[in-house]
């Protein structure tokens, strides 16, 4: 007899918690090792995986063989090439953060990225040292990111400052933000073609503006000429604006849209500010 004739209602719902609970925890690993380089191994074991299923479909002995072969070790240098995510997931199970790390954890991490990027704005604002960082959002950028120099690195005030400084090899270009990593600085973006910008912003903030013409992307400039702050998003530019105004769309624009609840990070950004 088949499985769906012979299954009760109380099998069907033991399954489904089953197969639930299973996806939750599946979820919340890749939420683990997201925007770490165990992202491209994932994607190497996917190829395997792949390789010796086709290798068994086809009957390929030889390349079967050496995918057995591989995965006999697999397991062993999984757990080597993993060890720091693992590291961490055991972590948070400790902590019992595996299973609560969601928007409220996002938003607090936002609030600590962006104090550090306020921080570098604010130095760079009064010393007059022009500036160019782009935050993606939902439309990828990764092609403007080849055109740069790889970092894929922790956002601090003290890199952001370093990266622009003046003279620097890498002071011309812009530096792209994809969520919790500095991805690449030295990129090259589009100029806005607009005729209607004004001819007083240069090639720095008309970059700013062809990006967020061909992307969600936002954009935060510091001038060069004036140390003025502007801010760049769908094809428009707010020029001179104040810091609190800043942070506010920062964060409203990058921070997970969860019941309205936005506020409680950008507070604790403030609040910690003044401390």
């Amino acid at each position: 007899m088949s499985y769906f004739t012979d299954s009760t209602w109380q099998d069907w719902l033991k399954d489904s918690i089953d197969v639930g609970i299973v996806s939750y925890i599946i979820y919340k690993l890749i939420l683990i090792v997201r925007g770490t380089r165990a992202v491209q191994l994932l994607k190497g074991i996917f190829v395997l995986v792949a390789t010796w299923a086709i290798s068994t479909w086809f009957n390929l002995y030889t390349l079967k063989w050496l995918m057995n072969q591989m995965f006999t070790w697999g397991i062993v240098t999984v757990m080597i090439i993993f060890q720091p995510e693992l590291r961490r997931a055991l972590e948070q199970l400790g902590r019992g953060d595996l299973f609560s790390r969601g928007s409220s954890m996002e938003r607090n991490a936002l609030s600590e990225q962006l104090e550090q990027i306020m921080r570098a704005i604010q130095y760079m604002s009064k010393r007059k040292i022009g500036a160019l960082i782009v935050f993606e959002r939902k439309t990828g950028v990764s092609e403007l990111i080849e055109s740069g120099i790889s970092m894929e690195s922790r956002i601090t005030s003290e890199l952001l400052i370093n990266i622009f400084t003046p003279n620097a090899p890498l002071h011309d270009g812009a530096v792209i933000i994809r969520g919790n990593q500095i991805m690449a600085a030295g990129c090259y973006l589009p100029l806005s073609e607009n005729p209607f910008i004004s001819k007083e912003l240069g090639t720095r903030h008309r970059a700013a503006i062809g990006v967020s013409e061909i992307s969600d992307a936002m954009s935060v400039i510091v001038s060069e000429e004036t140390g003025q702050v502007s801010l760049s998003i769908n094809g428009m530019i707010v020029r001179d604006i104040n810091e609190e105004s800043l942070i506010s769309k920062l964060f409203d624009e990058l921070t997970p849209k969860v019941n309205g609840k936005e506020k409680s990070g950008l507070a604790s950004f403030w609040k910690r500010k003044e401390d």
